[in-house]
Parts: structure tokens; C-alpha cells; sequence
């Protein structure tokens, strides 16, 4: 199955279960230190009609020997350009966390290159890129109060945590990852000419629901926000409901894709 995937698709660009019937691809796109992982078995709960294409980073999952990228403007032009083939019908991204400053930005800059725009753009997670971010930078911490803060977020379970070997291996993507973000500059554009929903969890402090709601500001078509319970990780503890909005919403664009 990978050997197929990876010659119909190219290692930027996952799918767990290739499905070239389908009327719409929702590509998916990982918060910081994740992998195309997150999302395999996405495609189970989301309408046949649509090709689930989970994005993978350099540095994990199947490029795990690749560096990781520390800066989000060359990797937005990299990826745009890798995904460029795939974008030959209709098509959707979805971002939780970095995953969402990283999909925007690749919205703007396909639209920028070659006029392309998903039917939908879907941002969980993550406060409105032109908000500055409130929190301090921790990318260049020293290791002992990297991982504190890394606790803080509870994303990275603490049996992981405790593993020394294993850390080893993630802290170079997670710093990476975090460097793209913490050193991201907003630049103003004018909003983008696709709808976008927003996602967020009711407990999560990285991403306070009028930081959320800032996000109608990046359209000039329909906005929404939809909450769901959890902290920032709401993605694994609500995932369930958060499927099961997605699928709604899908289900409509695969006919809107269609016509």
C-alpha cells in the first residue's frame, strides 16, 4: 500500500486509502512535533465521496532521516509547489495548530501563484495569524525547561516524556517546528475569497474563542466557529464530534464539488 501511494502521490503528500472515484481531497495538515499519522484512520468516518491526503513534514513518519524545516515561508513555497500535481479537483485543507498557520499561508500563496483556492478552508486550533502571539518563544530553551514547557502543552504524553531515547529523536523536529512558528511575521493581504471555519476547544489557553473568532477577518466569504470540549489537544479527546461536523461539512462540498 505505501509503495502505491507514494508513486500516485510524492512524500509531501500521504493517503492512507487512495480513492481516485472521489469528488473532493481534504488535505490535512499536523500541528507541531506530528506526523501524517494523526489522521489515519480519518478517512473511516468521513464521506466516501472524498480522498483523505494526510500531509507529511520532513522528519517524521516515512522521512524520518530528512531535516526538518525551522522556517515557514520556505517551506510554504516548497509545499505549494509539491502539492501543486495534486490540486487537479476540487480540494479542501484542514490545520490544527501550526497545521493551520501552515494551510493559510498555503492558501495565500496558491492563490498568489496559480489562482487556486480550496472550496474550504478549516483552521482548529490556533488563534488568527494576524493576532501576535502572547506567549514567550521557547524553540532555543535549554532542553530542562523545553520539556517543561512542552508538559505545559500536553500534547506529548508523559510516558514519551520520560523516554530519554525517544526525545532525542522528537526534539529536533518539535524545536524545528516550533522555530517556523515562533519566528512567523504576518504580512497583510487582502482576505481570501474562500469560506473558513474555525475550530477550538473550550479549555485550551492557546487559542481563546475571540482569538478564534478573529479568523472571519481572513474572508470575504462565509465564516463559522464551532467549539468543541477539551484543551488544545481537543483533536484526539473530541475527535468523534469533530468528525462528525467535518463529514457534514464534506459531505456538502463533495456535491458542490460535483456540479
Amino acid at each position: 500500500m505505501l509503495k502505491t501511494t507514494k508513486s500516485a502521490f510524492n512524500a509531501w503528500v500521504m493517503c492512507p486509502k487512495p480513492n481516485p472515484q472521489a469528488s473532493l481531497r481534504l488535505f490535512c495538515f499536523p500541528y507541531a512535533g506530528a506526523g501524517s499519522q494523526i489522521f489515519r484512520t480519518w478517512a473511516q468516518s468521513l464521506p466516501a465521496s472524498v480522498e483523505v491526503c494526510p500531509i507529511e513534514l520532513p522528519g517524521r513518519g516515512t522521512r524520518i532521516l530528512e531535516t526538518p524545516w525551522s522556517l515557514l515561508d520556505p517551506l510554504v513555497e516548497t509545499l505549494a509547489s509539491a502539492l501543486l500535481p495534486h490540486l487537479d479537483k476540487p480540494f479542501v485543507f484542514f490545520g490544527h495548530s501550526m497545521g493551520a498557520l501552515l494551510s493559510f499561508e498555503l492558501v495565500r500563496r496558491l492563490r498568489k501563484q496559480s489562482g487556486l483556492l480550496p472550496l474550504h478552508l478549516f483552521v482548529s486550533g490556533r488563534q488568527a495569524p494576524q493576532i501576535p502571539d502572547s506567549n514567550p518563544p521557547i524553540h532555543a530553551l535549554p532542553e530542562p525547561a523545553f520539556l517543561e514547557e512542552l508538559r505545559r502543552y500536553n500534547g506529548t504524553p508523559q510516558a514519551v516524556l520520560e523516554n530519554a531515547e525517544l526525545m532525542q529523536l522528537l526534539l529536533p523536529i518539535l524545536r524545528a517546528d516550533f522555530a517556523a512558528i515562533e519566528t512567523y511575521v504576518y504580512a497583510s493581504e487582502p482576505p481570501l475569497e474562500c469560506p473558513i471555519t474555525a475550530f477550538g476547544g473550550f479549555q485550551d489557553p492557546e487559542a481563546s474563542c475571540d482569538e478564534l473568532e478573529a479568523w472571519c477577518e481572513q474572508t470575504s466569504a462565509a465564516f463559522s466557529l464551532q467549539m468543541f470540549p477539551g484543551d488544545h489537544f481537543f483533536l484526539h479527546s473530541a475527535q468523534p464530534q469533530l468528525l462528525q461536523f467535518l463529514s457534514q461539512a464534506l459531505h456538502k462540498l463533495a456535491d458542490l464539488g460535483c456540479c
